[in-house]
């Protein structure tokens, strides 16, 4: 039997450490833009779709991911792929072409593909399901470290290291990483052994679900949405729409991540006493989508400085990711890595989607207008889009229990 704090103390960190990377590498490129434009010299839409392999590979993986994490377990999963993310690093960091940069890109969103949902997976094992909430932010607030150090230290780094010598730093620390993850505690308990066939017919169920279509259009536009934008566009309209400098730039996405890591911690120490006091994880979901989309809105009309909307944008979104210990929560324990996977990749190919169309569609757009009134134009119907998927997701559900053994 282990010690609460002692299995904590085990378990929290070599796990938060690993999405402490894969939200710094997520977020990075949107330093590093300038750059990769000016030395490769490519378009909006190609630095775009550079950026969103990462999306893609991450995204598409996600179903697969599931399946290995209920079958195999977290620990073992996790440490795999986090050598392939290594792989990637490196590549990216010898990278001369646009190809290759793309494919470097993609293998490293395949190896961090499962650092939040391993996370997610190993504390359904070892912690009750009240504990979950606090523990997920608690993950999510060293993505919100890893989102800071991507923006101001990256930006300072630069002359030192250039843009390459970041990744190869990146390389080591996730070869590291997937070490220290071999020594945390793994157990069976919550891990499926059904042959491929029976795990496909019940992942098949988990997409038939009511419940889980109550969450997945806003997971798929407003939460990849806003990946999309501050892992990439952010900077650009920062200094194209609002003029302002690069460093200055830099400074607010630092401010957006700190609010954001303020969130995370936020949800982590304050959820579980909330929701004794009556106000459940469902309401700070609900008031977390709906006040980021109004700063969207106010932003597109620039309604405030950049420093206070962008920070407030980021402290909204840090209650998004409370989405998936609720939709997990009504699963049988047994299929949370497949639960959180499914609505995962329906986040990440949102998230691809829409930063290549960004891109896409800015380019498309400043054919006939500035290129600023392109942005605030493709930002506009991003944010039409994102506010159907959240009326949406405040309808009310009748839940037709798809899954086997749930009723």
């Amino acid at each position: 039997m282990h010690h609460p704090l002692r299995l904590w103390l085990r378990l929290v960190p070599a796990y938060a450490l690993g999405y402490f990377l894969s939200y710094g590498l997520r977020s990075v490129n949107a330093v590093i833009a300038p750059e990769l434009m000016r030395e490769l010299d490519i378009t909006a839409a190609g630095l775009g779709l550079l950026t969103s392999a990462y999306f893609l590979a991450f995204g598409l993986f996600q179903l697969p991911l599931g399946l290995l994490l209920d079958r195999f377990g977290p620990r073992r999963v996790e440490a795999a792929l986090l050598l392939v993310a290594a792989a990637g690093c490196t590549l990216f960091g010898l990278g001369t072409t646009l190809k290759t940069l793309a494919l470097a890109r993609a293998l490293i969103g395949l190896g961090v593909s499962a650092c939040l949902m391993a996370s997610f997976k190993a504390f359904s094992q070892w912690f009750p399901a009240e504990r979950l909430p606090s523990l997920t932010a608690t993950i999510m607030v060293a993505g919100g470290l890893g989102a800071l150090t991507a923006s101001v230290p990256v930006a300072a780094a630069l002359p030192l290291l250039g843009w390459r010598g970041v990744f190869f730093l990146c390389a080591g620390l996730l070869l590291l990483t997937a070490a220290y993850l071999l020594t945390v505690p793994d157990q069976g308990a919550g891990t499926q052994r059904e042959s491929l066939q029976q795990q496909l017919r019940t992942l098949r169920a988990i997409f038939t679900d009511r419940m889980f279509w109550r969450f997945a259009p806003q997971g798929c536009l407003v939460a990849g949405g806003f990946m999309a934008i501050q892992g990439l566009w952010a900077m650009p309209w920062l200094m194209e729409v609002n003029g302002v400098a690069r460093a200055d730039a830099a400074g607010v996405l630092f401010l957006l991540a700190l609010a954001m890591l303020a969130g995370f911690l936020f949800v982590a120490t304050c959820a579980g006493g909330l929701a004794r006091r009556g106000i459940a994880p469902m309401t700070l979901l609900s008031v977390g989508m709906g006040l980021a989309l109004l700063t969207e809105l106010a932003i597109i009309l620039d309604l405030a400085r950049p420093s206070w909307l962008w920070p407030l944008l980021g402290v909204s979104f840090s209650l998004g990711n409370i989405a998936y210990s609720q939709l997990s929560a009504t699963f049988p324990l047994a299929l949370a890595g497949r639960v959180n996977t499914a609505l995962n990749l329906l986040v990440f190919v949102g998230a691809f989607g829409l930063q290549w169309g960004i891109g896409a569609a800015v380019d498309g757009f400043a054919g006939g207008m500035g290129r600023a009134d392109a942005f605030r134009l493709t930002f506009a119907l991003l944010l039409l889009v994102q506010g159907l998927a959240f009326a949406w997701f405040l309808l009310p559900v009748k839940r037709a229990y798809a899954v086997p053994g749930m009723a």
